[in-house]
Formats: C-alpha cells, sequence, structure tokens
C-alpha cells in the first residue's frame, strides 16, 4: 500500500491554499471586532492574572498572616464545644471572605485589563457565547490537523514546554542558592521559618510571572499574524464586499477622505489640470475642474491659505491656468468645499459666469 495515502501536508490551514490571498478588508476586520473576534494571547492573560494577584499577596502579607492566625485560634478554642449551631461554618466563610477577596478582586481587574489592553479599547459582544450547533458534531481531522500538525500546534506545545522550564529553572536557582539558609531552618523558630519559606515562594511566583509577561510578547505578535491569516479573502470575496460596501455611507466618507488627501498631495498636477483658480486675491486661493462628462458639477482639485494659495498661483501661473479675483466666491469655496468635493449649487451660477468668459478666451464650451 502506498504511503502517500498517510502523508500530511503541514500547509494544509495556509490561506493562500484556501484560495485566501487577499488582506483582510477593514469593513471585515470591524465586523469582526464587533462580534468579539481580535487577536488575543491567553498567555498575556495568564501572565497579568498571575503577577497582580502575587504582588496582592506579597502586600497584605502582615494582614493575611494575622487573620490565618485568628481563625485558627478561633477554631482551636472552640474545637471542644458540642453544640456551635453552625457558627464554625459561619466563621470560615467570613474569614475566608476576608482574605479572598482582595485578591479575587486583583485578579478579575487583571483580566479585564489584560483583554482591553489586547482588544485596543472594550468590546461587548454576546457573538462568542451564542450556541453553536454545528460545534456539537465533532471534526476530529480538522482539531487533529490544528492541534497537532499545524504552526499554531507547535508553537503551542513549544510555549507549554518553555512555561514548565521556566518555572523548574526558577525554582531550581531560588532553592540552589538559598540552599545553606533552607538546611538551617531546623535551627531557627517557627515564626522565621515560615516567613523565610514565604520569601522564598514569592520570589519563585514573581520570577515565573514576569518570564510569563515576556513569554506573552511574542506569543501576541504571533496570535495576531494567526488571526490576519484567518482574516484574508478571497478575490471573489473582496469584490462581493465591495459591491456590498459601495452604499455605506461610512466607507463612502473614508473614500472621499480617501480621495481628498491624494489630490491634495498631487496638488501641481490638480492646479495644472484646473479650468480656472479663484483668488482672494492674497489670502485664498481655489482651484476648479469641471468635465460634463464625467463629473455632476464643478470640482474643487485644490485649495488653500496664505502660503498655500502663493503656491497654487504660482504652479497656475507656471501652466497658463487663468486667474480670477472673486473674494466672496474663493472664501466661500474655501471654507464650504473640500478637495475632491462638487462645489455647492448655490454657487453655480456665478462659477458659470466665470467658466463661460474663461472657455471663451480658451475657445472651449461650456
Amino acid at each position: 500500500m502506498s504511503t502517500d495515502l498517510y502523508r500530511i501536508d503541514l500547509q494544509w490551514f495556509a490561506a493562500e491554499d484556501e484560495g485566501r490571498t487577499e488582506q483582510p478588508s477593514e469593513y471585515k476586520l470591524r465586523k469582526a471586532r464587533e462580534e468579539g473576534r481580535v487577536a488575543k494571547s491567553q498567555e498575556l492573560n495568564g501572565a497579568l492574572v498571575m503577577l497582580l494577584p502575587v504582588l496582592t499577596m506579597i502586600f497584605l502579607a502582615p494582614r493575611l498572616f494575622r487573620q490565618s492566625v485568628e481563625i485558627i485560634r478561633f477554631y482551636f478554642e472552640r474545637c471542644t464545644e458540642a453544640d456551635l449551631n453552625g457558627l464554625l461554618v459561619r466563621a470560615f466563610f467570613h474569614y475566608f471572605i476576608k482574605m479572598v477577596t482582595p485578591i479575587a478582586l486583583t485578579a478579575l481587574a487583571a483580566g479585564i485589563a489584560a483583554n482591553i489592553i489586547q482588544n485596543r479599547g472594550f468590546i461587548f459582544s454576546l457573538k462568542p457565547i451564542e450556541p453553536k450547533f454545528s460545534k456539537i458534531v465533532p471534526r476530529l481531522g480538522n482539531y487533529f490537523r490544528k492541534t497537532l500538525f499545524s504552526f499554531e500546534g507547535a508553537f503551542n506545545v513549544f510555549k507549554s514546554l518553555l512555561k514548565v522550564a521556566v518555572i523548574f529553572f526558577a525554582a531550581y536557582i531560588t532553592i540552589k542558592d538559598d540552599l545553606p539558609n533552607l538546611l538551617s531552618l531546623l535551627n531557627i523558630n517557627l515564626w522565621k521559618g515560615i516567613t523565610h519559606i514565604a520569601f522564598m515562594a514569592a520570589k519563585i511566583l514573581v520570577t515565573a510571572a514576569v518570564i510569563f509577561l515576556a513569554i506573552a510578547v511574542p506569543d501576541y505578535l504571533v496570535q495576531r499574524r494567526q488571526f490576519i491569516e484567518s482574516m484574508k479573502m478571497t478575490k471573489q470575496e473582496v469584490k462581493e464586499e465591495f459591491k456590498t460596501m459601495e452604499g455605506d455611507p461610512l466607507v463612502k466618507s473614508r473614500l472621499r477622505q480617501f480621495m481628498r488627501e491624494l489630490m491634495q498631495a498631487n496638488i501641481r498636477d490638480n492646479v495644472a489640470k484646473a479650468d480656472v483658480v479663484i483668488t482672494n486675491p492674497t489670502h485664498f486661493a481655489v482651484a476648479v475642474l469641471y468635465d460634463k462628462e464625467v463629473m455632476q458639477g464643478p470640482m474643487v482639485t485644490a485649495k488653500g491659505q496664505d502660503l498655500l494659495a502663493q503656491r497654487i498661483k504660482e504652479i497656475a501661473k507656471e501652466n497658463d491656468v487663468p486667474m480670477v479675483e472673486n473674494r466672496p466666491l474663493a472664501r466661500a469655496l474655501y471654507a464650504e468645499a473640500e478637495v475632491g468635493d462638487i462645489i455647492p449649487e448655490s454657487y453655480y451660477t456665478v462659477l458659470a459666469t466665470i467658466l463661460g468668459k474663461v472657455y471663451a478666451i480658451k475657445g472651449k464650451k461650456i
């Protein structure tokens, strides 16, 4: 039997192999974000949820120790009483809540902060917890491909091994350096022994948490790369999305903004192609172009104030573009029309008169 049947291609999950060669659009990324799907590293969550509570425990150690002594004393003083009527249970929960609440709240705050940092803001969505019946039927083939025979699976195994090695190494170094003191614990009192062991445990935990935090940085970068790969689109999806989004006001606004920036960047070409430049004459200059074959009305192709206005007039002069002084019109067009916009209809009449005179000079029909 041929062994080719059992050969596994490690690139099964490459986006290009599925025809998804295009970078995800801004719209697709925005929709994914609204649904709660963003690049996220669980390592960062785990590192912060470990580090901050450990620091809280270290800060509150004297208080926690006193409360522990209190509860032990409380139980020993009443251990011979026959009928306590639930007093011991209530006391346990009373002390338990007092001791655990600060640490639990710190862990909760750390988890929320880690998600806000990675999400680049607060996201509220119920989409991730909606039941999906498609997940009831296990897809073992895809599961094993993703967990065992992919970059993601190999990277997760590497992370797990690295974390185990980090904890082992941190504990080994700490204990080795402190071994003489540990051997001397038999000759010191109980309080000193407890504080020494607590200090050593805290040192190991803080060291491990800091290293986990360092591991979380490259992990986040990898998770972001994997997320972008998973969001890639096929050429057909790009075309269909563009058709769908043509009517979206937000997309239209951003396209107009992009066009304005592009036209303003190419100010020399835009002024050179203009039909006329309306001036203030010193403070404002607005270049206008009208092509009745492709435009609904005259368009502002460049505009500027003060030094930029002088530059526009210099370019117009170099390219023999007519300049017409009309202070009210120049000021109004500068204030009410952006580069790439069709001028307001209220100025059509006066601009038509100006263009008529310019076209007459050029021998061009309006």
